[in-house]
């Protein structure tokens, strides 16, 4: 995952909590062609088909973090 920017980063740790592409916009004050432009670009990143691939490289990597649920801001 070092490939991915910080803001990509972001964004599938949000894609890994199933949060949609409207309130991963809402949540960053993205536009949501800002987000779909990102998840375009980690799933290429990672070389995986669809969202649910890349939350499942999110969560195999960050096995810890997805067991403890982020606290809501």
């Amino acid at each position: 995952m070092e490939r991915l920017t910080d803001r990509e980063r972001e964004v599938l740790a949000l894609i890994a909590r199933h949060f949609t592409t409207a309130e991963i916009a809402a949540r960053l004050g993205l536009s949501k062609t800002t987000v779909r432009t990102h998840v375009e670009h980690i799933l290429a990143k990672l070389g995986v088909r669809s969202r649910r691939e890349a939350a499942r490289v999110w969560l195999e990597i960050n096995e810890d973090e997805a067991a403890s649920p982020e606290e809501e801001a």
